[in-house]
């Protein structure tokens, strides 16, 4: 791909405004979601997309409808399977499991950062050759979409974050992938 990857996280839910894991579980926006994703308008709106896709979930889509896109659907694009831990947040996992980190540990009953790895790979190996490409998805697929475009394991995706309604782009600089930007 010579164009730039221009990833956006969905915008608010009542689960992501609380920090619960939030992956199978199809919460819509919240009002406050609805309001910032309706900001993206603006700050996509003088680009051409080769390709708009997103991930099934209807937070995502929504937040694509919002900010004036009709994206097509891809599966692959969809959030970490938090199996067991969907629902509770960090605090309540460590509870559980003192020490968990769900780069190294992932999520029993779900996915691991091998397994969003591999569907990150999927959406890279489909880029166009041509053109510039608008993603909408999730906080941790962005973040491990965000590694394999630089040629970092899965796991360096927690060294990235994208909050709600956040943009990022992955460009190029002298053949090289970089992340131009993040936020």
């Amino acid at each position: 791909m010579s164009g730039e990857l221009v990833i956006v996280r969905h915008s608010d839910t009542e689960w992501s405004a609380n920090g619960r894991h939030t992956s199978y579980t199809d919460l819509p926006l919240t009002r406050e979601g609805v309001e910032r994703a309706a900001m993206l308008a603006p700050r996509l709106e003088n680009r051409v997309f080769a390709a708009v896709w997103s991930s099934p979930r209807q937070r995502a889509l929504q937040t694509a409808e919002i900010a004036g896109f009709a994206p097509l659907v891809r599966d692959d694009l969809r959030e970490w399977d938090y199996g067991e831990y969907e629902g509770l947040t960090t605090e309540q996992i460590r509870e559980q499991r003192p020490g968990w980190d769900i780069w190294r540990d992932g999520c029993p009953g779900g996915e691991d950062a091998a397994a969003v790895g591999a569907r990150a790979d999927e959406v890279l190996d489909a880029l166009p050759d041509d053109g510039d490409v608008l993603i909408f998805s999730h906080g941790h697929f962005s973040r491990v979409l965000t590694a394999h475009w630089l040629g970092l394991g899965a796991a360096a995706g927690g060294l990235f974050v994208l909050p709600p309604s956040g943009i990022g782009v992955l460009g190029h600089e002298h053949e090289r992938r970089v992340l131009r930007s993040l936020g």
